[in-house]
């Protein structure tokens, strides 16, 4: 892609990213600034392409998760509850926090990260805690082990979800776990096959609509079983 880049530091990162147009907003910019990819990624962290993490999973690129956050950041509001569907190394669901957090304080606002690996969960804590370990100790955020592709229904329904692999086709579930006037960003398709980033959105009354954002290409959302 055009605005492929790799930052001399995090901060320096994030501004390529303003500079290419791929992130749009202060606010954005702020709380990716504020997340040190160092302490979620442990090759290239300032590379803007996946990496490895362990477990054989990766690290999206820095620019899918400034597009994450912007699709979804009318969303992300003091109080909200946020859904990290394949949260892996916590990166993303950090920024979700700080974005959140940067708007204001707000007890009832819940930010899970859901991972099927126990090590990446274990990880993940470890990652977030190096970052910042008040952010797990506020009870804001979490992470939690489970299926993914089930959502989290205790903490439901949630304002915003991100799935971080490719669902073959409608995640029905978790848009059911959508809070009416929520937004759903998900990959959706086959593996090794087309697949798009699609957003859908629940309106007041339930009604759902679906956009198809962009051509991507993600692993495919599975279980420790796949």
């Amino acid at each position: 892609m055009a605005w492929r880049s790799v930052g001399a530091n995090n901060a320096d990162l994030i501004r390529q990213l303003r500079d290419y147009g791929v992130i749009a907003t202060e606010a954005v910019a702020s709380a990716m600034i504020a997340t040190d990819r160092k302490y979620y990624c442990p090759r290239n962290p300032y590379m803007d392409a996946p990496q490895p993490i362990g477990g054989g999973v990766t690290i999206s690129a820095p620019h899918m998760h400034a597009f994450a956050l912007e699709y979804l950041r009318e969303k992300l509001k003091p109080g909200a509850h946020v859904l990290d569907v394949g949260s892996g190394s916590g990166y993303l669901t950090a920024c979700f926090y700080r974005y959140i957090k940067a708007k204001g304080e707000n007890a009832n606002t819940r930010v899970v990260g859901i991972e099927h690996q126990k090590a990446l969960v274990e990880l993940s804590r470890e990652n977030l805690n190096s970052d910042d370990r008040s952010m797990l100790e506020s009870g804001n955020m979490m992470i939690v082990e489970g299926d993914g592709r089930k959502g989290h229904a205790a903490l439901g329904p949630y304002d915003a979800i991100h799935v971080g692999a490719a669902a073959p086709d409608t995640p029905t579930e978790l848009i059911n776990q959508l809070a009416n006037g929520g937004r759903l960003i998900v990959p959706v398709g086959p593996e090794r096959g087309t697949q798009y980033m699609q957003q859908y959105d629940k309106d007041a009354n339930g009604k759902v609509e679906m956009t198809r954002l962009m051509g991507v290409m993600y692993v495919p959302l599975t279980d420790l079983r796949s």
